[in-house]
């Protein structure tokens, strides 16, 4: 299986086909390890050529030319495996991470990914520019395996200077679906724009990348091999993020919990990352029903599934808490493992609901038993955080969406507890959002209370009201489409306040934009809001988590204080602001769309 692996894997360089181009040779040229890339010119690379002498390894400065597009997004870079598989594109990137992160080079770097398709071929050709760029060593996942929040815990457990993540997270996976890379900083949170900025400008202009020509490593056997100068560890996947979760969470209620006959519960790894995280604690370690865990083993296409948590992507676990004799829990997360899905029987949690509950219950797991410094929350998501945050007297922020604008708030203690409406939570303990973290934190509530998911909810909003709320998705929609209806929308947002839309008036109409109070940074066009005087809202914004065309997000807000009308079906409920939006926004006629691809 190893040796099959290895020839898989292997990847020397190649004489190069730039776009538009004729084949040029690369260059064989030995370069200085330890000094900025980007200010060596191929002429003072030559002249070096003498100083590798003493290596084991020489560097290959290979030749080549920019090209489009390679602009990371909120999670970085996505586009299709066929984009990534043309000779010297990810090469490319990669170099424009080595070239503008000097720390880089003599440092530690953390490599692994969700194990879709091409996740082994990239990190081979990652490990070889990491060694010809001076990395002193790389920690890379058992198989190639890591999940998005482990990276994370392993950037900070082991003060690495950065670490590289390999998935298009929730997006399908297989030859012809979608492959992602990004960087994320020693802190061990995605890269703020500052520097996203830096390695996209160093994409449109450079001209070569360093390389060595070597064999496939071994990316299934734990231990050190050299790389060069570069020492390379294949490290266990999960024991450092296994026991993190352990000192965050009371393991002893939760296994009592599992000894309960009453309870049982179900975790849908949907044949992504989390497979063999959830196996270790959920089971191993916490004493789960073997069986708990379904769809564990990590698979290129994610079994032809689509690795998305959510009620559309996931029915088949939802199905399994349906009627009387329906599970209690049940759970799944996606692709990278940084986004959850919350379900008791017969009962949906919305993500939003459930950053709020675990905000007001957060005294329960040891980790934040002294009380949380404050919560935050993207901009589209509901305002439910907000009542609690205001009930406990701790700050609340509302940033853009995409997880690295937590990080400067999370890194300068001003919260505890973040989410975004698309599914993610997390908290202080990483610096990405964690699916696998959400489930134990809920399976941590409901051994301390001893109630069901359903009743813990139903008690918070009476405590704290209801937020009504769902996402419409309209997904690969044409950009140019999308564009003028955004556009369309901004240029109606001056006469809006005021005005009644059917029985709603609008108190306030924006583009929101967001002023980090850390750094005071600014970051515009983040989506549009309509606010009316009742606090419900209309959200409007393109996501930039797909590979093709681009996805318009509707998300429909009502707040709602009275427990007797607690109970109403939601798109019911929302329905008037659901007609607004599509008529303000004209969506049927700019997008020839009738109706949503997903609701949530």
């Amino acid at each position: 299986m190893v040796a099959e692996r290895r020839r898989r894997d292997a990847r020397t360089p190649s004489p190069i086909m730039a776009k538009n181009q004729s084949p040029i040779v690369a260059q064989d040229h030995a370069v200085t390890i330890g000094v900025p890339i980007a200010s060596l010119s191929r002429q003072s690379i030559e002249a070096n050529h003498r100083v590798f002498k003493g290596y084991q390894m020489e560097a290959t400065v290979v030749s080549t030319q920019p090209f489009a597009g390679q602009k990371p997004g909120t999670s970085g870079l996505r586009k299709k495996v066929k984009t990534f598989q043309q000779p010297h594109y990810l090469e490319n990137f990669v170099q424009a991470i080595f070239d503008t992160q000097a720390t880089l080079r003599g440092g530690t770097l953390v490599v692994g990914g969700d194990g879709r398709f091409h996740n082994r071929e990239a990190i081979q050709t990652i490990l070889r520019l990491a060694a010809a760029n001076g990395v002193a060593r790389v920690l890379v996942g058992q198989g190639g395996i890591l999940s998005t929040p482990a990276v994370s815990c392993i950037i900070r457990k082991h003060a690495t200077q950065g670490g590289i993540v390999l998935s298009a997270s929730h997006n399908p996976g297989g030859p012809d679906e979608d492959f992602g890379i990004k960087f994320n900083v020693a802190s061990g949170g995605p890269a703020p724009e500052s520097v996203t900025d830096a390695i996209y400008q160093r994409t449109t202009e450079i001209d070569r990348y360093l390389t060595l020509q070597a064999d496939a490593l071994d990316l299934d056997t734990i231990g050190d091999s050299q790389l060069g100068e570069m020492r390379v560890s294949v490290i266990d996947s999960v024991a450092d993020y296994a026991g993190l979760m352990e000192s965050l969470f009371d393991f002893d209620a939760i296994r009592d919990l599992f000894k309960s006959a009453s309870f049982r519960m179900c975790f849908d790894a949907m044949h992504a990352v989390t497979g063999p995280y959830a196996k270790a604690i959920l089971e191993d370690q916490l004493g789960a029903p073997a069986g708990t865990v379904i769809n564990g083993v990590p698979l290129e296409d994610f079994g032809g599934g689509h690795p998305d948590p959510n009620l559309v992507h996931a029915h088949g676990i939802v199905e399994r808490t349906q009627g009387a004799e329906g599970l209690d829990f049940a759970a799944a997360s996606d692709g990278d493992g940084d986004r959850n899905m919350i379900l008791g029987r017969d009962f949906f949690v919305t993500p939003s609901d459930s950053l709020a509950l675990l905000a007001a219950n957060a005294e329960v797991a040891p980790g934040y038993k002294a009380g949380i410094a404050g919560v935050a929350r993207s901009m589209p998501t509901s305002q439910a955080a907000d009542r609690v945050a205001e009930a406990l007297g701790i700050g609340c922020f509302e940033t853009p969406t995409g997880w690295k604008f937590f990080g400067n708030l999370l890194d300068a203690g001003r919260i505890t507890l973040c989410g975004e409406e698309s599914f993610g939570t997390g908290s202080a303990h990483v610096r990405e959002k964690d699916g696998l973290w959400a489930v134990l934190f809920w399976l941590n509530l409901l051994a301390a209370k001893r109630q069901s998911v359903a009743t813990l909810v139903r008690e918070h909003w009476r405590r704290f009201g209801r937020n009504y709320y769902t996402r419409h998705d309209y997904e690969a929609i044409d950009s140019a489409a999308a564009e003028g209806l955004v556009h369309h929308l901004r240029l109606l947002l001056a006469d809006l306040p005021g005005r009644l839309l059917g029985d709603y008036k609008v108190a306030y109409a924006d583009d929101f934009s967001y002023t980090d109070p850390v750094d005071a940074s600014v970051s515009d066009h983040q989506g549009v809001r309509i606010g009316f005087e009742d606090g419900s809202r209309v959200v409007m914004r393109l996501s930039g988590t797909g590979t093709s065309g681009a996805t318009l997000r509707v998300y429909i807000e009502r707040f709602e204080p009275d427990p007797e009308r607690h109970d109403q079906d939601v798109q019911i409920a929302l329905q008037p602001l659901i007609l607004i939006a599509r008529e303000l926004a004209q969506i049927e006629a700019r997008t020839g769309r009738v109706e949503p691809d997903v609701v949530t």
